[in-house]
């Protein structure tokens, strides 16, 4: 696998360092692990309607559906298994391919950028090993249950629906802020190692104060953002609540599918916001590792 990965890291060579490129240069390896991650998710999907029938089921002696859940669930352990190893091996040697590209076009900077922006060049492949599937898992867990919850009642699915473009709306409108904060923080990264070799105590101060002031303003602006948005998710969850047990008569199984939908929603919907924040800090990010060295 080592030598098949170095290969593809030429392609690579003299482009620009994006997530668009990793995925150009390593998309057999991201492409076995999507398709794993995607057989993972529609089982996963699947689960709180087995659990649902398996409560029926036992209620009314029959033991099928029961079965059935334990199948499924066999079939996710194979699976999780069988990603994790494959993607700790690819991911780590696509790590190593994007340091070489990095270093390779930017031996004209200082030491501390150099070291700067290989941290931060390692963040895109963090992204494509851990937060693009978590992504991927969560668009198409919030697509099963709006639609799984529509064959209880269509209320159930507008209701989320609502909670769904309620929540990107509200990131949105703090897009343009945590850009900025992000950027102001990876710009002080890149100072790092300067102000170490300058063996000035004041300076390292100076400079950890300012980490910490940017780093509390990104914090304190996703408290407020994600505190407005798990709001509105939990107001989702308890109408639907209310609407499954007085408004419509279904079983104890059913009830309980309708509300750990609702709630796989809304873990999932909470994805999403904070998949979008680390797009808007990898444009940063890619921006700053692309500069020419004259312009670092």
């Amino acid at each position: 696998m080592k030598s098949i990965l170095l290969r593809r890291a030429s392609l690579m060579d003299g482009q620009t360092l994006t997530l668009r490129g990793l995925l150009a240069a390593f998309w057999p390896q991201v492409g076995v692990t999507w398709v794993l991650t995607l057989a993972e998710v529609g089982l996963l999907a699947l689960i709180p309607l087995l659990i649902g029938e398996a409560i029926d089921g036992l209620l009314a002696k029959d033991i099928t559906p029961f079965w059935h859940l334990g199948g499924v669930l066999f079939t996710l352990i194979v699976l999780g298994t069988l990603r994790r190893l494959y993607d700790t091996r690819a991911y780590g040697l696509m790590r190593v391919a994007l340091g070489k590209a990095l270093v390779s076009r930017s031996q004209a900077l200082p030491v501390s950028q150099l070291n700067a922006r290989l941290g931060m060049g390692r963040e895109l492949v963090d992204f494509l090993e851990i937060e693009a599937p978590e992504s991927m898992t969560a668009i198409l867990r919030v697509i099963a249950a709006i639609v799984i919850l529509a064959t209880f009642h269509a209320a159930l699915a507008v209701s989320v629906a609502v909670a769904l473009v309620a929540v990107l709306l509200i990131y949105a409108l703090a897009h343009r802020r945590f850009f900025r904060l992000n950027e102001a923080l990876n710009a002080q990264t890149d100072k790092q190692v300067g102000v170490l070799n300058s063996g000035s105590l004041r300076r390292l101060i100076a400079h950890l104060l300012s980490l910490r002031r940017s780093e509390v303003r990104i914090s304190d602006t996703e408290g407020l953002v994600y505190g407005v948005i798990f709001t509105v998710l939990l107001a989702m969850v308890m109408f639907n609540l209310w609407f499954a047990t007085q408004e419509i008569g279904i079983t104890a199984g059913k009830v309980f599918a309708i509300v750990t939908y609702s709630w796989d929603f809304v873990e999932s919907a909470l994805v999403l916001p904070m998949t979008l924040q680390s797009l808007t800090r990898l444009s940063e990010i890619t921006a700053r590792i692309n500069q020419a060295p004259s312009a670092a």
